[in-house]
């Protein structure tokens, strides 16, 4: 498998009131979905809504229509909460519920995984081992990656125990505390590693009134992000595909890391939004490095008359042209 190939980087949802306008053009064709649009951009995306509300069949069948024509695109669904976070109650109606609106998913290998996410509060116990034994066995048929958020489950043992169970151990990027699970690069499925980055929103993760968009909002830094290029690597040596999903989702930040990602790990000509690269400002400083021989990195694409266009920036073109102009016989460098 080529290296290209080896990495899915997405982020997690789609669908933000914030994103408009930054992410989203504020003027869209009929044909314009925020899904499709986004396919144009990354690899794969995480499925939050199933954690609130088991999907329909119909829905997932709406997903794969969508990204009909990205033949390489994935889904991760997450799974339904009453599962993760009530941990008590649920009935085997859920459970069978839960699988047949993803069937479709997994039907035409657009399925990467589903993600079991638990809470902070949820620690390392022989009953919780038990209950996390007991969903792995419901949930057997999918690839399933598993997400726990303290740090009494860092432990070689844990590692095994999900080995046994063919369970891809999540790694993550949180904010650290004293009892949180730290940076990582452990794989324990050969299939495929999974990274999650939240972001490091140290005032407002355990803050009691901070909404979701207060507790995700975080830009990664490129020499954070230079960490976790590392570790996705040591990760891609143990694993035949890893996925990337970035949750620091407000006002579009997630996209943003998501495409440094992506340029950083594998050195890709990369398609940026219009939008985010006129509004944004990492995108704005990574342009103006790219006028130093890297122009040709960034593509724009945009929205006209209900259907997308793709075309280079106009004024990345004409400065690549000067830049042509001064330095005759060079080659522009592209990482």
């Amino acid at each position: 498998m080529s290296l290209m190939n080896r990495y899915y980087v997405g982020t997690a949802g789609w669908s933000y009131e914030d994103w408009e306008g930054i992410v989203y053009p504020p003027v869209k064709g009929r044909s314009f979905h925020p899904l499709e649009y986004l396919a144009h951009f990354i690899d794969i995306v995480e499925i939050n809504s199933t954690f609130y509300r088991p999907a329909s069949p119909g829905m997932a069948y709406s997903w794969l229509r969508r990204v009909q024509a990205f033949a390489r695109f994935l889904f991760t669904v997450k799974l339904l909460q009453v599962f993760t976070h009530q941990r008590k109650d649920f009935s085997q109606k859920e459970v069978d519920e839960f699988k047949k609106g993803i069937e479709p998913l997994a039907v035409k290998q657009r399925l990467a995984a589903i993600l079991i996410q638990f809470p902070w509060s949820f620690h390392d116990s022989a009953e919780n081992r038990d209950y996390l034994e007991r969903l792995f066995k419901l949930f057997a048929e999918f690839p399933l990656a598993l997400e726990v958020r303290h740090g009494s489950w860092d432990r070689p043992d844990f590692h095994e125990f999900l080995k046994e169970h063919k369970v891809c151990y999540c790694n993550i990027d949180q904010p650290v505390f004293s009892n949180s699970i730290k940076p990582s690069a452990i794989v324990t499925n050969p299939l495929f590693s999974y990274v999650r980055l939240h972001g490091r929103n140290y005032k407002d993760w355990f803050r009691e009134e901070a909404g979701r968009d207060d507790r995700y909002n975080y830009l990664y830094t490129t020499d954070e992000l230079e960490d976790w290029i590392k570790r996705i690597k040591k990760l891609a040596e143990g694993s035949d595909r890893v996925f990337i999903i970035t949750n620091n989702h407000y006002r579009g930040q997630a996209l943003a890391n998501a495409l440094q990602i992506k340029n950083m790990l594998t050195g890709e000509k990369l398609q940026v939004p219009a939008t985010m690269l006129e509004k944004y400002p990492v995108l704005k400083e990574i342009a103006r490095k790219l006028e130093k021989g890297q122009i040709d990195l960034f593509e724009e694409k945009v929205e006209a008359g209900g259907s997308d266009v793709e075309k280079q920036g106009a004024s990345a073109k004409d400065k690549d042209k000067k830049d042509k102009e001064k330095d005759k016989g060079k080659k522009g460098i592209g990482q």
